[in-house]
């Protein structure tokens, strides 16, 4: 039997003031999180400076997950 996987939505922005706000959806938050501070993925968050998680809730079915961000 294959070892559930969690499915994140997460959104980042740049500063606590900011209007700027990136929502997106991944199995590995860690990882993206990463990928979002180091710029390593060229893109809205790179050219916006989107490197402060902002918030991020934890879904068990990736539809749940993308449903939720669709929504925000």
């Amino acid at each position: 039997m294959r070892k559930p996987r969690n499915f994140y939505v997460y959104k980042m922005t740049n500063n606590q003031r900011s209007h700027v706000l990136y929502t997106g959806i991944t199995g590995d938050l860690a990882r993206r999180v990463l990928e979002h501070k180091h710029k390593l993925t060229p893109g809205l968050t790179s050219h916006y400076n989107l490197t402060r998680l902002a918030y991020c809730k934890m879904f068990s079915y990736p539809g749940d997950a993308n449903r939720k961000g669709k929504r925000n």
